[in-house]
């Protein structure tokens, strides 16, 4: 079975534990601390965890950096070629236990606050099923995030019934010192367990 093949099958199970980790890449580093969120998350007893990634995000990434299952826009289309066709952002919101979009950046942000819905990622998040809980994790520069929209953004996303993991302060990609950046690995994962244990409590 060819790689392809095995995401298309993959995505037509319905595991009873998933984490899906929703992946909006929009920091360069060395290694990419979101790829250690889904290794640790990976590692946790029951927890199955695969990445939408968005277009833009591969620029920052390799994908041998990626430990776990990896869709992009691509994968929507190669799946669905007739009516009654599985339709890969549908199957996904259905797979998931969870969804955390880490780090959420500035753009995406203004597309889920506004309701767009234009790749893989997007369309997954409009079609949500908000009784189960999504997480996100605003990174952005500071300057972005003090800008006024952005906390109507935020709120937005909350009154959704989305939880906010709160950016840090720290010196960021771009060099400059504020608050904006993703909150910690550690913090995030524990904020994930936490979550879904409540939910299967």
């Amino acid at each position: 079975m060819d790689y392809n093949s095995q995401k298309a099958a993959r995505s037509r199970r319905l595991p009873d534990t998933l984490v899906r980790l929703s992946a909006n890449q929009n920091q360069r580093e060395r290694r990419p601390r979101y790829c250690d969120i889904w290794g640790r998350l990976r590692d946790a007893p029951g927890a199955e965890v695969a990445v939408v990634t968005t277009e833009r995000a591969k620029h920052f990434y390799s994908p041998q950096d990626i430990p776990v299952t990896l869709y992009s826009d691509a994968d929507e289309w190669e799946m669905w070629k007739h009516r009654s066709d599985p339709v890969l952002h549908i199957d996904l919101r259905r797979w998931a236990d969870l969804m955390l979009v880490a780090p959420l950046d500035a753009n995406t942000l203004g597309k889920v606050a506004s309701g767009i819905c234009d790749n893989l990622l997007t369309c997954v998040i409009r079609a949500w099923d908000r009784r189960k809980p999504l997480l996100f994790c605003p990174a952005m520069n500071t300057a972005m995030w003090e800008h006024p929209i952005t906390s109507q953004q935020v709120d937005q996303l909350k009154a959704f019934g989305y939880i906010e993991i709160p950016c840090v302060a720290k010196k960021l990609v771009c060099g400059d010192q504020g608050l904006g950046a993703m909150a910690e690995v550690g913090t995030i994962v524990n904020k994930v367990k936490e979550v879904l244990s409540f939910q299967q409590s």
